[in-house]
C-alpha cells in the first residue's frame, strides 16, 4: 500500500518539499567515490582492494565446499552404485585432485560402512546357507509335529 501511494503521490511531494535535490556525494552513475566514504583516496583504493580480496576468497572457499559436496555425493553413488551424475564430476574436475571429504563428512561415510560391513556378514551367511536343506529340514519338522499331533488328538 505503501508503495502505491508512494507512486501516485511521490512526484508531487518532492516538488512540493523541495525534495528534488542532488547528492554531491556519489558519482552521476551511482558509483561510490572516496568522498562518499569520507575517505582519502589511498584509504579508498585500499578499502576496495580489501573488498575485492574478501570477494575472491569467499567465491575460492564456495567452490571448495561446493566440490567438497559433489565428491561426497560421487562417493556415495559409488558405494551404492547409482549412476553418476556429470554435474558432480565436472565439479570434482574443475576443484582439482586436492578436494577432500572434510571431517565430519567422511567419519559419517565411515560409520555407513561400518553398519554395511556388520550387515554384510548377516547376508554372506544367508547366502551361503543351503536353502534346500533348510526347506527338507522345515518339512521334516512340519511332518514331525503332524504325526505328533495326529497321534494325541482324537479328533484329527
Amino acid at each position: 500500500m505503501a508503495f502505491l501511494m508512494n507512486q501516485m503521490l511521490g512526484d508531487k511531494l518532492k516538488s512540493f518539499t523541495g525534495g528534488g535535490e542532488d547528492n554531491s556525494k556519489e558519482a552521476a552513475d551511482g558509483k561510490e567515490t572516496p568522498e562518499s566514504k569520507g575517505m582519502s583516496r589511498e584509504e579508498f583504493e585500499e578499502y576496495q582492494r580489501q573488498l575485492v580480496e574478501e570477494k575472491i576468497q569467499r567465491d575460492k572457499d564456495f567452490a571448495t565446499r561446493k566440490a567438497e559436496r559433489a565428491n561426497l555425493r560421487v562417493a556415495l553413488r559409488d558405494k551404492y552404485r547409482l549412476p553418476d551424475s556429470a554435474q558432480d564430476s565436472a565439479t570434482v574436475q574443475m576443484a582439482g585432485d586436492d578436494v577432500d571429504l572434510p571431517e565430519d563428512l567422511a567419519k559419517m561415510v565411515d560409520e555407513d560402512e561400518e553398519e554395511e560391513e556388520s550387515n554384510e556378514s548377516f547376508f554372506n551367511k544367508l547366502q551361503n546357507m543351503d536353502v534346500d536343506a533348510l526347506k527338507t529340514k522345515a518339512q521334516a519338522t512340519v511332518t514331525e509335529i503332524k504325526q505328533t499331533a495326529e497321534e494325541k488328538c482324537s479328533l484329527m
